[in-house]
């Protein structure tokens, strides 16, 4: 299928007709609107290269998630960032263009962190290979890692090469019946001490706290911080958006936060140690952004969009500026998702 992609995207280059990227299409929500002729890519899957005691993964960007991890699973390892799927037919692919990272990430490390490289078609209709397949690929620029997030405005991505890590031996999940204050002390408090978290989550009076790692050091983590022990389901949910919170059906925002900021007006639910707060509000764009910008975070119209308004936080015009150069070296035409990110790339 490799084939069959160069030829029609270099077809698209030739008469200048702008290609919308899709496959498993979960996340197709998630940014602004595309608009040109669909590029399916879901049938370039598979050729998975992966050797369990490397600890890297490699396969065609097509490739369902799912079947990555159950692969994973089998031997003991996981992705270490926990990234969501949103559908079952999420793919390799479309999970670096998102660049979305699950309830893990500010313990395990982020999509970004995870890619060593991959295998792209940019939009002068070259093949190109940035990164490599070792974690010690460190010659030249890391352009690889610019894919992860840039939903598909760079180009096709046709492999991508991961880290993976090992399964904790084992994990908990605690509770605790707290407000929103004190649920904030104690996250700074557990933070700085030597404790095996690997995701948090607060909501409605409730924190809840996953620790994993050894069995000896889960327990002793245990002793130290009390609570009760409680189903591991909650995660799973948090990482889909299963849970009640996310079906209210308002205007889902995602605010990326320092982790000891106080609560944003309307927040209902807050992740990672507090760096991730989730907003469902009806607020105005521009009220929710500037009281994210007041502490030195930024928000992101997650769900409950048009697709035609700014989805993403302003960019300052230096940022912008960068982001345009960076569009025209891969992406000379703007053929690829055009206005996916930002209106005018």
């Amino acid at each position: 299928m490799e084939t069959e992609l160069i030829e029609r995207v270099q077809r698209a280059i030739a008469s200048r007709t702008p290609l919308c990227i899709q496959a498993g299409g979960g996340k197709a929500f998630y940014g602004r609107a595309c608009r040109g002729e669909p590029l399916e890519v879901s049938g370039h899957r598979g050729d998975i290269r992966y050797e369990p005691s490397e600890l890297v993964l490699t396969a065609r960007a097509g490739t369902p998630l799912a079947e990555i991890e159950a692969l994973l699973a089998a031997n003991n390892q996981m992705l270490p960032f926990e990234p969501p799927h949103f559908s079952p037919h999420a793919t390799l692919g479309g999970m670096v263009a998102a660049g979305l990272s699950g309830p893990r990430r500010p313990w395990g490390g982020s999509v970004r962190d995870a890619v060593l490289g991959v295998k792209l078609l940019n939009g002068r209709g070259e093949v190109l290979r940035l990164g490599g397949q070792v974690m010690k690929n460190v010659a030249g620029y890391d352009l690889s890692r610019l894919m992860v997030g840039a939903l598909g405005t760079l180009g096709v991505l046709l492999e991508v090469s991961v880290k993976v890590l090992p399964r904790p031996a084992e994990e908990i999940t605690l509770a605790f019946e707290m407000d929103a204050t004190h649920a904030a002390a104690c996250l700074i408090e557990w933070g700085r001490r030597p404790l095996p978290l690997s995701a948090t989550l607060f909501h409605d009076g409730r924190l809840l706290v996953r620790l994993s790692g050894s069995a000896q050091g889960v327990r002793a983590a245990r002793a130290a911080m009390g609570g009760e022990e409680t189903d591991h389901a909650i995660w799973a949910g948090a990482r889909e958006q299963t849970l009640p919170f996310f079906q209210t059906g308002a205007p889902l925002w995602r605010v990326s936060l320092p982790a000891a900021a106080p609560a944003l007006p309307g927040e209902g639910l807050s992740e990672w140690g507090g760096a991730l707060r989730w907003i469902a509000s009806d607020q105005p764009a521009a009220t929710i952004r500037h009281q994210a910008a007041a502490v030195g975070g930024h928000a992101t119209l997650f769900r409950g969009h048009d697709g035609h308004g700014e989805v993403f936080h302003p960019l300052p015009p230096a940022l912008l500026a960068l982001h345009r150069r960076v569009k025209q070296a891969f992406d000379p035409h703007g053929i690829f998702n055009p206005g996916r990110l930002y209106q005018g790339l």
